[in-house]
């Protein structure tokens, strides 16, 4: 579909840090590594309570476990998928050295979440249902609540600016992204920490998931002729994102520019995916970066690994790029971290900036037999030098809600 060009100048937003947790790792470092080799930190699901599960695999974060970073006295106020915000939010921050103290109200934290408080709920449960309990946990609710991670993100920083969360499925991370870019481009603030966190390895939210048949029954294998659908996994995504004016001004060091947002809605089915509503967000991320299609090198598919969405979103790509698609490199990375969720697109992103950073394409792994209907580069098997000067990042959620992000060397 075209769209009518609203291409504006807007002021550079840079990455000033970066943090992550995720099946492949405790830090940005062991991600990349992970990526660039093309391991798949998919493994086996172990549960206390799940012997009648049919899924038996995720991507779970490896040990040590993230809550031995904490005191013992916080770890009670903490459901998971804070522990993780917070361990890559502290990542980010110290790469970023920015100076907290300075910011005041001009400082904001914005977390995408797909499904809150997993742990602390099925905890509350058991207590109740099963033990026979009279009374739930007294942090219950503060560790439920959705906002969670970026309160405690907040307080463990003394970020006093606006702190909030957005909660839309699988694209929760990127719409975030986008959010926080709107409050650096108003001035409403000068500097954001962002991202996605997720810990959706619990028994009942895994039952839910066994419910929709689009779980995969041995491993992640998106474009593939024979794949089966996808793998949970959990993980927390951190970016430090300012104008670059202010980035320049601390002389901080600049690791690429977010180029460009869209955001659209297909408004048409919960589940199944359409083609408009993709199309549409990239269409609008490429007109608000300034990016001709043929300026972008790199996509980091959504590529969820179901025969509806891959072939949705090669059929999107080659509508919106044309006969630049099959110049294009794509790949899926949650074949080797995982699907997590409202986590995702922030870990993706990453993905991206170092992508960028060091000249090679991720590959997607696990693929035996190309789908005839996936026939644009797919990067199979393993990584591929390329110079990569612009590139974008698709999240496309149920709900029909849609967010992709541009990335692009700075230069300035």
């Amino acid at each position: 579909m075209a769209l009518e060009d609203t291409t504006v100048e807007h002021e550079p937003i840079v990455v000033t840090g970066v943090g992550c947790v995720s099946a492949l790792g405790h830090s940005v470092d062991a991600f990349w590594s992970a990526l660039q080799d093309g391991r798949c930190g998919l493994g086996k699901l172990n549960l206390a309570a799940g012997s009648d599960l049919k899924v038996s695999i995720a991507g779970v974060i490896p040990a040590p476990d993230p809550r031995e970073m904490f005191e013992a006295r916080r770890v009670p106020m903490l459901d998971r998928f804070s522990v993780l915000a917070l361990v890559a939010a502290q990542q980010a921050l110290a790469q970023s050295v920015l100076p907290l103290e300075t910011l005041g109200p001009k400082i904001g934290c914005v977390v995408g979440v797909g499904v809150a408080g997993g742990e602390a709920i099925e905890e509350m449960y058991r207590k109740i249902f099963l033990e026979g309990a009279k009374h739930a946990n007294a942090f219950t609710v503060p560790r439920v609540m959705p906002s969670a991670p970026a309160s405690q993100i907040s307080m463990a920083y003394g970020i006093r600016g606006p702190v909030f969360t957005i909660s839309s499925a699988c694209a929760s991370s990127n719409h975030a992204i986008a959010v926080a870019v709107g409050l650096l481009r108003s001035r409403t603030i000068d500097a954001a920490i962002v991202g996605g966190a997720e810990a959706p390895l619990t028994y009942g939210i895994l039952k839910a998931w066994e419910a929709l048949r689009v779980m995969a029954p041995d491993t992640w294998r998106p474009f593939d002729r024979h794949r089966k659908g996808l793998v949970l996994a959990e993980g927390a995504g951190m970016l430090v994102l300012e104008r670059a004016d202010h980035a320049k001004a601390r002389r901080a060091e600049i690791l690429a520019q977010v180029a460009g947002v869209g955001m659209s809605a297909d408004a048409a089915d919960l589940v199944a995916p359409t083609l408009d509503g993709p199309a549409a967000a990239i269409e609008l991320c490429l007109a608000d970066a300034n990016l001709p299609p043929d300026a972008v090198d790199y996509v980091n598919a959504h590529g969820t690994g179901t025969i509806a969405n891959d072939i949705m979103e090669i059929k999107v790509i080659k509508s919106v790029f044309g006969n630049e698609a099959k110049r294009l490199s794509i790949s899926s990375t949650k074949s080797m971290h995982g699907h997590a969720l409202g986590a995702s697109g922030a870990l993706e992103l990453i993905a991206v900036i170092e992508a960028i950073r060091r000249g090679i394409v991720p590959p997607t792994v696990n693929i035996e037999e190309l789908d005839p209907e996936c026939d644009l580069d797919v990067t199979p098997s393993c990584a591929r030098k390329r110079l990569i000067r612009a590139a974008i990042s698709n999240s496309f959620a149920f709900g029909g809600t849609n967010a992709v992000v541009a990335v692009k060397r700075f230069e300035g």
